[in-house]
């Protein structure tokens, strides 16, 4: 008997197989659950539907994958409408897992002092004002104990550079994590977030996520770095019963990297003056 048997959710932001949602979606996949998925809307001119095509690729061998649609987090009538989709489906949901973040590279690589108006506002509407537009709109469908779960990262508490604005708006969802905690916690709804260390995944590239291996190799207390299977199995914990009692929490998995003061062992690899 799976932790999932008979619970249902939604699942949205997964872009490819090496998306750390896809890993929390196989965990409850594997336990019994049931979930429908969104994917990034695809240009009217992609005939190949390269978006819908890469998460298709993945669910469609999947029972328990029971939908597979469209959402740009930036318009509430998509969010509402995978939202009447999931209560067609299901009725009511037991779990949603909120995987979307995004800035215009031209922001993203450039100084966070110099980010543009426009591109801060895309950035942190897309990255952290969506939790908040899709817990909005899910309340009508959230079962009395569901679980909401968020993707975030250490450059949202600590300067990392090379993350520059995305850190930002990390430390905003941070904090929607929390605000949102309290808003439905009356009503039994859980939220929270899984803080992982760097994976190689679409994100992860365009925030510099080759430079940062090395050092947490080296820096954690675990010497070593944190796999995709990992942040998959945590991040489905926290969506199961069996977290029944956690909310408003940000969840590190890092090999224990946000708790280092100093470089640790990093320092023996400096080469010391004679």
């Amino acid at each position: 008997m799976g932790r999932f048997d008979g619970l249902k959710g939604l699942v949205l932001g997964v872009a490819n197989d090496h998306s750390i949602a896809w890993y929390i979606a196989k965990e409850i996949l594997a336990e019994g659950g049931q979930i429908g998925f969104s994917h990034l809307p695809d240009r009217a001119d992609d005939e190949r539907q390269r978006n819908r095509r890469r998460v298709s690729m993945l669910t469609d061998s999947e029972p328990n994958a029971k939908f597979l649609v469209p959402m740009d987090v930036s318009s509430d009538d998509q969010i509402a409408a995978v939202m009447d989709r999931a209560q067609q489906e299901f009725g009511t949901i037991d779990f949603l897992v909120h995987s979307i973040a995004y800035a215009p590279l031209e922001d993203l690589k450039g100084e966070t002092t110099n980010c543009s108006r426009e591109g801060f506002r895309i950035a942190m509407e897309t990255s952290a004002y969506s939790l908040l537009a899709v817990g909005r709109l899910a309340r009508k469908i959230l079962a009395k104990d569901a679980s909401i779960l968020t993707l975030t990262y250490f450059g949202g508490e600590k300067v990392v550079p090379g993350y520059n604005i995305m850190g930002v708006c990390k430390a905003t969802l941070d904090a929607c994590v929390k605000y949102m905690a309290y808003d439905l916690g009356t009503t039994g709804v859980r939220v929270n977030a899984v803080s992982a260390g760097p994976l190689r995944t679409l994100a992860g590239r365009g925030a510099g996520v080759e430079d940062m291996l090395d050092l947490y190799q080296h820096m954690s207390p675990m010497g070593r770095n944190i796999t995709h299977e990992e942040v998959g199995k945590t991040g489905a914990f926290l969506l199961s019963k069996d977290a029944g009692g956690i909310t408003g929490e940000i969840l590190h998995v890092d090999a224990g990297y946000n708790i280092m003061g100093s470089p640790g062992r990093l320092l023996n690899l400096v080469q010391k003056p004679a």
